[in-house]
Parts: structure tokens; sequence; C-alpha cells
């Protein structure tokens, strides 16, 4: 009995570990046919932070191509811009599950955000160490304390705006002036050069008032040039070349030149020309400017990139009829040359970010992809400059661009903008110019250094913008050709 007891149950134990090796047998037959299913959910996931909707559907496009390449999934995020920094400071500190990797901030944002180790220095797989693919305008726009701490992805700045039709009109009609004079030409006379419309896109704010001064306007323009005055972004050229805020890339403390007797100059000349255009501060806007340009009321103005896309649509609908063209800003006369502001938004990687290595990947693969179709999806021009545009008057920015002195970091100096506007806006109604750049630089420097700082007042240079001509009206009188002027004797 005992015996067989024993039997039976090895015999038992025996049809298990058969039953068992057969379904274990099975099992790996099975597995071997069937693919092993991943959780798609454990992927790696970086986070991309921004402000701009325009460039909503540009990103979401640009991150699943990325995701295609490398298997790493980009959550796009549009954020306010109001109080942006401080967004992502808290997301930063709150929950690794929220914290944006990479974002994109304007470069006068990158000391406070470096300072607040919301970013960091980039390695050098980043495109911003390539030498040839940045000009060294948007190196210094990203540039703290030696560092890259952000990659130039795309800029907004100021260029010269001219209504082309016109210079060729004007260019035909001089011509057709000058011909018939060649048949009264004595002997010994030289007769006069043949015009193009090129000659006539001014170099300098004086070759405009010659111009004006020299031929006869086209019948429904109503000003040669205008441009928003109570916007510091439109003037800051004029005395962009000879003042120094924070040194090349914006981020030195020690390098601070406001009050000079060329930025007096630049000044004197500024509102001298108030004598010239007659630009109403409360009335006029970059919105009005712009629409009067569209009109065919004005020759030159100063305007920033999104004029082309809005120039190019309104001509597709038949409200824009003519041909223009933008160049680079004119310098005031042959002494004193100008100097444009810009803002780069950049790429920047958080200090707080877990997925550093794939953040950078992101980061330089949305900066080698802007130059190929970033404007045409967004109206953004690349601050990348490694291939040339099709399209001249993207060109047009990107020459002012690589010219131009980007908008500083410093934090002691944030409020720069807004007193230098009103700075502008004291010397355009009539104020001292002298005095008030003296008391603007007194300022900037007294909260740099936390005690108060007193400038040596320097004398007033002697500044003629054209010295041969007065002009006593800008706006073309009803029925006129020209501006009226007066020779002085």
């Amino acid at each position: 009995m005992k015996h067989g007891k024993i039997k039976q149950r090895m015999f038992i134990v025996a049809a298990i570990l058969i039953a068992t090796a057969v379904g274990l047998i099975a099992t790996m037959l099975f597995n071997q046919k069937q693919p092993v299913k991943t959780d798609t959910s454990k992927k790696e996931t970086i986070r991309l932070w921004y402000t701009d909707d325009t460039i909503t559907d540009y990103l979401s496009s640009k991150t699943l191509d990325f995701y295609n390449r490398t298997d790493i999934r980009v959550d796009i995020k549009l954020v306010s811009g109001l109080e942006y920094l401080e967004a992502i400071n808290k997301a930063s500190l709150s929950d690794d599950e929220e914290t944006p990797d990479v974002y994109i901030i304007t470069n006068d944002s990158l000391e406070k955000a470096y300072l607040s180790g919301l970013a960091v220095e980039l390695d050098e797989s980043v495109p911003v160490y390539k030498p040839s693919e940045y000009s060294q305008a948007a190196k210094n726009a990203v540039t703290y304390n030696n560092k890259y701490v952000g990659c130039p992805f795309y800029f907004e700045t100021s260029a010269l705006l001219y209504n082309k039709t016109y210079l060729e009109q004007i260019a035909a009609q001089a011509n057709d002036s000058d011909g018939e004079a060649e048949a009264d030409v004595q002997d010994g006379e030289t007769p006069q050069e043949h015009i193009e419309a090129e000659d006539l896109i001014p170099t300098s704010i004086a070759d405009i008032l010659t111009f004006a001064d020299l031929y006869s306007a086209p019948e429904n323009v109503e000003y040669f040039f205008r441009w928003d005055v109570s916007d510091i972004f439109y003037n800051y050229f004029f005395i962009g070349n000879y003042i120094s805020v924070g040194g090349n890339a914006g981020d030195d403390k020690n390098d601070i030149n406001i009050y000079n007797t060329e930025s007096i100059a630049t000044l004197k000349v500024y509102q001298e020309l108030n004598q010239f255009f007659s630009i109403d501060t409360k009335e006029t806007n970059y919105d009005t400017i712009m629409q009067e340009f569209l009109e065919g009321k004005t020759i030159y103005t100063i305007a920033t990139s999104d004029c082309i896309k809005k120039l190019d649509d309104a001509a597709k609908n038949g409200e824009f009829a003519y041909e223009y063209g933008v160049a680079r800003l004119p310098d005031i006369n042959i002494e004193l040359s100008t100097r444009g502001m810009s803002v780069t938004n950049a790429l920047v990687l958080n200090g707080y970010s877990t997925h550093k290595a794939s953040a950078a990947s992101l980061i330089s693969f949305l900066a080698n992809e802007s130059q190929h179709d970033l404007y045409e999806m967004t109206g953004k021009i690349a601050a990348m400059t490694k291939q040339d545009y099709e399209d001249a008057h993207v060109e047009g920015f990107v020459q002012n661009y690589a010219d131009s002195v980007p908008i500083p970091k410093m934090l002691e100096t944030s409020n720069f903008w807004v007193e230098l506007e009103i700075c502008f806006a004291k010397v355009w109604s009539g104020e001292d110019a002298n005095t008030q750049i003296r008391q603007l630089s007194e300022q900037i420097k007294t909260q740099l250094n936390g005690e108060a700082v007193t400038e040596e007042a320097l004398e007033d240079p002697e500044v003629e913008l054209l010295p041969a001509v007065e002009y006593e009206d800008v706006p073309i009188e009803e029925g006129a050709d020209t501006p009226q002027t007066t020779q002085q004797e």
C-alpha cells in the first residue's frame, strides 16, 4: 500500500512536470512568433515651452520630425509671456514631470535666467559654436559671462523700407528733364548724368533731404520720410553707434558709455529733424506709419521684418499696388553713422532638466532646421545665416541684423530702453539734448554703482544736417510737387 501510494504520487508529480514543461515550450514557441510589445508611455519625453503662438504649427511639425529621427517625444507648451521666467522656475522646482527642458526666450532675459539656474552653458555639439553659422551679433546676443547660454533661433530688427516704384518714377522723370536740358547744353557744359532708381536708395538721412529738394515727388506722395518717433526700436539707430550699455554682449557692468560728444550730436540732429519731418507722436505709431506706406503716401520709412508679410499679403489682395525694397539703415550724414537694435529669440537649456543630452539634441535640431523653412512657415527670420534667402527683402533684414546691437541682458539696466525712449521724446519735443542724455547716463550709472553718479558736463558739439538747405515744411502740400525749401544766406 505504502509503496503503491508513493508510486502514485511520483506519477502525479511526473505528470505535473511534463505538463509544466509542455506549457513552457508552448509559451516559448508562442513568444518566438509574436514580437514583444513595448510600453510607448515609457519612451523618453522632453518638454519645450514658448510664448509666441505664430510658431505653434512650426514647432509641432519639427518636433514630430525630431521624434521620427530620434524616438524622443517632445511635448510643446504655449505659455503666457507675462512672468514667463517665473513660471519656468516654478515648474522646474515643483515637479520634474512639468519641468521644461528647453524653452524659447528673448536674449535680454538671459542674465536673469542664468543666475536663476534656468539657463546653462551649452556644450559644443550645439551649432552656435560653429563660426560660419551665425553673425557676431547673433553670438553676442546669447553670450553671458563669456559663455553661450542660449542658441540663436530667430530675430527682429529694423531696416530702411522704400517704395521702389516711386524711385523708378522719380528717376525716369529726372532723366526726361535732363534729356530736354541736354538739347540746350552750350559748348563746354557738362550734361547731367543718367539716374537709376538704385541711385535714390539713400545711404543717409541727409540724402533723403537732398532728394526731396532736387526731385519732384509722385502725385500720391505726402511724405518723403516718416517713421515711428514714439518707439525706441525705430529711433535707436540714431544713437546706437555711439553708446554702450554692457559692451558687445550687453553683460559687462563696467562698460557703460552713454554720455559723450557723439551721442549728444546725434540727438541734436534728431531734434533738428523735427523741423523737417512733421510727425505728431500722439497721432502716429508704427501701425499708422505702415498703413501710410501701404497706401503709397510715403517713400521712405523705418520698419521691422513683419512688414514683408504685411505688404506681400496686401499685394496679393490688391491693396498694395507698388514694388518695394529693403535696405540698410541710413546713416545720419557723412560724419555721423548709425547702428540699429536687435532682439534675438534663443533656445535655452534649462539647468533643472534631467534630460540635458536629449534637450541639447533638440536645440541643435531646431537651430539647423530653422534655416530651411522657418520664415516660410512663420514669418520669423532665422538667426542662422548659413544660407542666403532668395527673397531680397528678407536678406535686407539679415544684413541689418548682422550690423545691429543686441539688446542688453543686465538686470540693473532693464529699464534703460524705457528711459531712453523718454529721453528721445523729450528731445523731439524741444528739450535740451545735452541735458537729457547726461541725466540718463547718470541714472543708469547710479543704478549700477548703488550710489549717486554725476557726469561732468560736456560742451555742445556743432552739428548741421544739411547746412546748405533749410526745410520749412516736410509734409507735401496739396498740389505741390516737393517740400518747400529756402536757401540759407
